[in-house]
């Protein structure tokens, strides 16, 4: 059996099935690191994707799939080809599926509505597969993602990169785990704030219309609906599905558990032309080994005040963290006395941060004894220098190549479907929904 039939083999059968090495996110070592890629989806993020993965040696994009042949598909395998890439292109899956045999992964950045058929057959046709998140629009068709990736033995990745972020990484392990420096997190706030201008449908050159059959062919009504598919009910779920999924996902990774219940506001207050809310609040209610923890989540798309964070707040401290660079602190409360932190700042956790001079009282102001004095703030000193979808694909393909586990494989997507999907539940049925412990296995 050579290197690519290797790959391609279903890793166990029947009784087997329990010792293979794809059941703990992680697939067999091979003779060769060179590994052949397929890329379903070419749009903004599957260029993102695509950008990410050049930086990655030994990795080889072989075909490219995508409807919008006259602008996306053109674009990428443009781009492609000077980059050495020999490739074909295809317009329906399926004939990419039936034609490129030397395939050993597909990267699936398609609208969420096709994740579930698009991961499936792949899975099905012997190939590892990286789909982007939402892992799907529907809990019906996040399930059957799990369930081919059991059944077939092949790895899936859910596109949670922060996961595999470095920093996140960092925070999670040496911050949370080993040091507890924030104490017992009662709290979290987080956002994804979006201005209007980054909001505004997507246009399209009259140049390069998809044809009205290809359109219906592939659930579209229209180019208005194909650019914007995120705003409409049954191609994506809104702002908090294809935004909030991100930073969700992070609250119950480092709380360790799973909501026990939601509650949300939003609606269709400013875009009126989509279907889905453009503003959304929610507060989920964890319950952890620690106690009780409450969540705020907000995405809104008309400013972008504060941007993107997640802030993890405990009785002794709290977390600050973001994708972006520049928001990534944590904060001492004030009566924790500062040579608990010293050992965590001299062991390279942690790094002080010289506090501002203070501002001078005026004559006769006393402070407000309801008012906290400014908590001490140190770095988290661990930078990211790589695009930050780069980590999670590394760690995808070092799987493939079974040197590693992987960082988000089908059954946490799952669990982050659940969590996230039912805030437009929340929203529609406007009172607080619970969670079952059975709702996040399948």
């Amino acid at each position: 059996m050579d290197r690519r039939e290797f790959l391609r083999s279903t890793a166990a059968v029947g009784a087997g099935l329990a010792f293979s090495p794809f059941i703990s996110g992680q697939a067999a070592g091979s003779g060769s690191d060179d590994i052949n890629v397929a890329l379903l989806g070419v749009g903004a993020q599957g260029q993102v994707l695509m950008n990410a993965t050049r930086n990655i040696p030994g990795i080889r994009f072989k075909a490219v799939c995508d409807i919008w042949t006259a602008y996306n598909q053109r674009l990428v395998s443009r781009r492609l080809k000077a980059y050495k890439h020999e490739h074909n292109t295809y317009e329906d899956y399926k004939e990419m599926l039936a034609n490129e045999k030397d395939l050993d992964a597909v990267i699936i950045a398609t609208p969420d509505f096709w994740h579930s058929e698009h991961t499936v057959a792949c899975l099905e046709a012997g190939l590892h597969v990286y789909c982007e998140k939402e892992m799907s629009n529907t809990l019906e068709g996040a399930k059957k993602m799990v369930e081919a990736a059991k059944k077939t033995g092949k790895l899936l990745q859910i596109g949670h990169q922060r996961r595999s972020n470095p920093r996140y990484i960092h925070c999670y392990e040496k911050l949370i785990g080993e040091s507890k420096l924030c104490g017992r997190f009662t709290t979290i706030n987080g956002q994804w704030n979006r201005s209007k201008a980054a909001c505004e449908d997507l246009p399209w050159s009259q140049n390069a219309v998809i044809d009205d059959a290809i359109l219906k062919k592939y659930g579209f009504d229209s180019m208005q609906q194909f650019r914007n598919w995120r705003w409409y009910k049954g191609l994506g779920g809104g702002p908090i599905v294809d935004l909030g999924s991100h930073q969700i996902d992070i609250y119950s990774w480092f709380l360790g558990a799973n909501p026990k219940s939601v509650m949300a506001s939003g609606g269709i207050d400013y875009w009126k032309n989509h279907d889905w809310y453009d503003n959304v609040m929610a507060i989920y209610e964890y319950e952890t080994k620690e106690g009780t923890v409450r969540a705020f989540y907000q995405t809104i798309t008309t400013n972008s005040g504060q941007g993107y964070f997640e802030q993890f707040m405990g009785d002794e401290g709290t977390l600050l963290i973001s994708e972006a660079a520049a928001r990534n602190t944590v904060y001492r409360e004030v009566w924790v006395p500062s040579d608990k932190w010293d050992k965590w700042v001299k062991a390279g956790y942690i790094t002080a941060i010289e506090a501002e001079p203070a501002e001078p009282a005026a004559a006769g102001v006393v402070l407000d004894v309801r008012e906290s004095p400014t908590p001490p703030s140190y770095d988290i000193p661990v930078t990211l220098d790589k695009p930050v979808h780069q980590p999670h694909l590394e760690n995808f393909f070092d799987a493939v190549r079974g040197k590693a586990k992987l960082n988000c494989p089908a059954e946490i997507g799952y669990e982050t479907a659940v969590t996230v999907l039912k805030v437009n539940d929340a929203v529609e049925a406007g009172r607080k929904l619970d969670f079952k412990p059975e709702d996040f296995t399948v």
